[in-house]
């Protein structure tokens, strides 16, 4: 692994155990893994859940955005914002997002994770994204990742190439 990615791992998980530890003192929720990961802190769907809640912080956004494939102007587009939006709450002092892009930044970075995971390189699986999929209506699964159900359908295609289910 290059230096560079994992001194963004050892970050993000950092970021994230630092903000895991709030959710879990504003929402009284007990943390057992206080040494939780960004993979870990993914898988957890009720930590997820008051996660939303609470709202993300601009700079753990920033540290997912930079382990996902999409420009700013996708993510402008995915959390429904202009990308004048997003560059200025960047400069807001603890800016933190609302719940439903919030659910959309946890959403986006479930996927990527899984396609990363999926896939040998991360090359392969940003093709993939773009390339139309006959089990996704011939349309790209990126087009299909701005919804919930879209984003759905993706991940149980990234489920199926990973247990070996080609359609």
């Amino acid at each position: 692994m290059p230096k560079l990615v994992a001194n963004s791992d050892v970050q993000l998980d950092k970021a994230v155990r630092t903000f895991v530890s709030k959710v879990g003192r504003e929402s009284n929720l007990t943390i057992v893994d206080k040494e939780i990961t960004y993979k870990n802190f993914l898988s957890n769907k009720m930590l997820i859940v008051h996660s939303i809640r609470r709202g993300i912080p601009y700079d753990l956004y920033e540290l997912i955005k930079e382990r996902t494939p999409f420009k700013q102007e996708d993510w402008a587009d995915f959390l429904g914002v202009s990308a004048r939006t997003l560059l200025r709450n960047k400069t807001k002092s603890n800016y933190v997002f609302e719940s439903i892009p919030s659910e959309k930044i946890l959403e986006l970075a479930e996927v990527t994770s899984l396609g990363k995971d999926v896939f040998d390189t991360e090359e392969q699986f940003y093709m993939w994204l773009n390339t139309p999929n006959f089990a996704l209506g011939n349309l790209k699964p990126f087009e299909l990742l701005k919804d919930s159900y879209g984003k759905e359908m993706v991940m149980n295609e990234l489920h199926k190439i990973d247990y070996g289910i080609f359609v």
